[in-house]
């Protein structure tokens, strides 16, 4: 690999953008271009074939809200291959004993999430079911690129919160992005169940499989 395409790859890396190193087989000659959703592949192209490498930035989940559920879906989220980290400004609930080797996030939602950034890789979901703390993470979510934004809560809590976000300034349009009540609809009762029910949702999201909306 030249040491340009080589920088230029390692810079997307950084900025978490999805490339694509695109290597002619016949002649070997290499080219970075933009990955969008594409996979790895082998194609031909005129006389000869390509081999498309796709880079995919890290996943990412922000959790707003270090609860129960929360602790569940950790480990979870984590052996998808997603990076976690947890936000939540009461830090008798945000500790390390009780989430190990998770980024932790002690400022207020609004900021902390702003300041992680939520990009095309990232799923927010919030989990508190305290306004105060739930909408200031919905409302930078919505403003950014995050391919996934969950809340937890009923269908009548969401309602209301449907009220409040429309009155931040959000069109249909953009509250409909909120997956909620977050998860798959598949009856579940406990944390843990939850906790793979909101996964499950993510990663079919993700894969642009998505099914119906979750209910209560």
């Amino acid at each position: 690999m030249k040491r340009d395409v080589l920088d230029r790859l390692r810079a997307a890396r950084r900025e978490r953008r999805s490339v694509a190193l695109v290597t002619e087989l016949g002649t070997g000659v290499q080219r970075l271009a933009e990955a969008g959703a594409g996979r790895t592949r082998v194609e031909p192209a005129g006389n000869d074939e390509v081999f498309t490498h796709v880079f995919q930035p890290t996943p990412r989940l922000i959790l707003v809200g270090a609860v129960h559920i929360a602790q569940k879906l950790v480990p979870i989220a984590r052996l998808a291959g997603f990076a976690v980290d947890v936000v939540d400004p009461r830090i008798a609930f945000a500790t390390t004993e009780r989430f190990p080797d998770v980024g932790l996030a002690h400022d207020w939602p609004d900021k902390a999430v702003a300041a992680l950034s939520p990009d095309s890789a990232t799923a927010v979901v919030t989990l508190t079911h305290d306004p105060k703390l739930d909408d200031p993470g919905l409302i930078v979510a919505l403003r950014s690129r995050a391919f996934y934004v969950g809340a937890l809560g009923s269908r009548k809590t969401h309602g209301r919160r449907i009220e409040r976000l429309t009155a931040e300034g959000f069109d249909d349009a953009a509250l409909a992005r909120i997956r909620a009540p977050v998860g798959l609809p598949i009856g579940a009762i406990s944390p843990g169940e939850i906790a793979v029910s909101i996964m499950a949702d993510i990663i079919a999201v993700r894969h642009g499989r998505a099914l119906q909306a979750a209910a209560a």
